[in-house]
């Protein structure tokens, strides 16, 4: 089963990755979020394909800008449709460029201002304690959001609240919209500062499927923060670990170069 799940993931990420570009391409002038959308890729397809299938476990995507990774990660979960992935960023679709609130559809939780997916998940985790005290919250950060003080006072009050079923992923690929994390301003190492908080921390591959599907599901007794090590742009060459893909357009031809590449990944 375990083996199954893993070759499920593993192809899931390959058809997302697509999904992204071409939903990057239908935006058009308007230009999408593809790196730190490729990134996150893995996380995502173990998030809707395995944890959040185990029971009534809530998800909330604090780095908003990966909204296209959410949505792909929906469409092979059998939220969204095919046809309805084809509406990003057009008129009257609900699929905006950071996800809004759509419970009808299974998107719970609206994000766009990056620093607040943690401060509902602990108000989640709190009210599930009295109703369903088995239910795991995720909530997926980005490295650079990281630098809002609001995920610090909600980290604290999360350890302070012995919240043991919030899991914490941090994206972490080394860059943000202004350049490495590093020069912008250090968060390094990650692990540490999430440990002095009163959380388990650990580190992972965030591109290793395996590692990701224990990561989310391993006992623990306190919160637990998975940071998961991952490529800006992964997956396309060009566009990894390049900052200038953050938020972009992409031509005919580098889309055409990205599908082709991937399709022989996909080999």
């Amino acid at each position: 089963m375990e083996n199954n799940m893993i070759e499920q993931c593993r192809a899931a990420s390959t058809i997302m990755r697509q999904d992204i570009l071409q939903m990057g391409m239908r935006a058009g002038s308007a230009g999408a979020h593809y790196g730190g959308s490729l990134s996150m890729v893995e996380i995502l397809a173990v998030l809707y394909l395995s944890a959040l299938r185990q029971g009534r476990n809530r998800f909330i995507l604090s780095k908003g800008h990966g909204g296209m990774t959410q949505y792909a990660a929906m469409k092979q979960a059998r939220l969204l449709s095919a046809e309805e992935l084809d509406t990003f960023k057009q008129d009257e679709t609900i699929l905006t460029a950071h996800p809004g609130l759509h419970p009808e559809k299974g998107l719970e939780f609206a994000s766009g201002s990056l620093g607040q997916g943690l401060s509902f998940g602990v108000g989640i985790a709190l009210a599930l304690r009295q109703n369903a005290p088995d239910a795991r919250v995720y909530v997926l950060l980005g490295d650079g959001e990281c630098n809002e003080g609001q995920i610090w006072e909600a980290a604290a009050a999360a350890a302070h609240f012995k919240l043991d079923k919030m899991v914490v992923i941090v994206d972490s690929n080394g860059l943000q919209y202004d350049g490495s994390t590093d020069n912008v301003f250090s968060m390094t190492p990650m692990t540490d500062k999430w440990r002095a908080f009163g959380w388990e921390a650990i580190d992972v591959d965030g591109h290793d499927v395996s590692a990701l599907l224990y990561a989310f599901s391993m006992p623990v007794e306190k919160p637990l923060a998975v940071i998961a090590h991952t490529v800006k742009g992964k997956g396309v060459s060009f566009m990894e670990n390049a900052p200038q893909w953050h938020h972009a357009r992409m031509s005919q031809k580098q889309f055409e170069a990205a599908m082709a590449e991937l399709a022989v990944q996909n080999a």
